[in-house]
């Protein structure tokens, strides 16, 4: 398989957006399903367009994506100055276990070291995706404990793990 990543393109969103969201119900990461609000911005990926948007390819198929924030902005959610994000990376089913994910993250840690006064890639995963924690890991990052945190604080029981990985 010849994997491309690239930036998305327009005609890219839908299937991102669809593989996104098809990714987080079925793996049951959405506390409230069909009708979890997290859904609509999973599925947004006109709006996450505002960062970087990064797509995996092969053979003219969106197999996966991701969002990289380079530096803050609208769609970071834990980076400080000097850091780096990855946010919503999701891969096909069609695509998983063919190095999709490890290469939209190593593409993020190599667009993270191109910014100036880049110092961190950080992320926010939950709990229970632990293959992703796996690969995270396996790639350097380390748990950043002293960072995890509540998107929904009127919910007691959602907590988001974090991870960074010093450049």
């Amino acid at each position: 398989m010849d994997l491309e990543i690239r930036t998305a393109l327009p005609s890219d969103h839908t299937a991102l957006g669809d593989i996104t969201a098809d990714a987080y119900l079925h793996d049951g990461l959405l506390d409230f399903g069909e009708s979890d609000a997290y859904l609509g911005e999973l599925r947004d990926v006109a709006k996450r367009a505002a960062a970087e948007v990064l797509v995996a390819t092969a053979d003219g198929r969106v197999l996966g994506g991701v969002t990289f924030v380079p530096s803050g902005g609208p769609m970071a959610d834990i980076a400080r100055p000097g850091e780096a994000e990855i946010r919503m990376l999701a891969v096909a089913r069609e695509g998983r276990g063919r190095g999709v994910g490890e290469a939209l993250v190593r593409s993020c840690v190599d667009r993270a070291r191109a910014v100036e006064g880049c110092e961190r890639v950080v992320l926010s995963t939950q709990r229970t995706m632990r293959t992703a924690h796996r690969l995270y890991e396996r790639l350097g990052f380390v748990r950043t404990p002293e960072r995890d945190w509540n998107p929904l604080p009127e919910l007691d029981d959602i907590m988001l793990l974090t991870y960074s990985l010093t450049l």
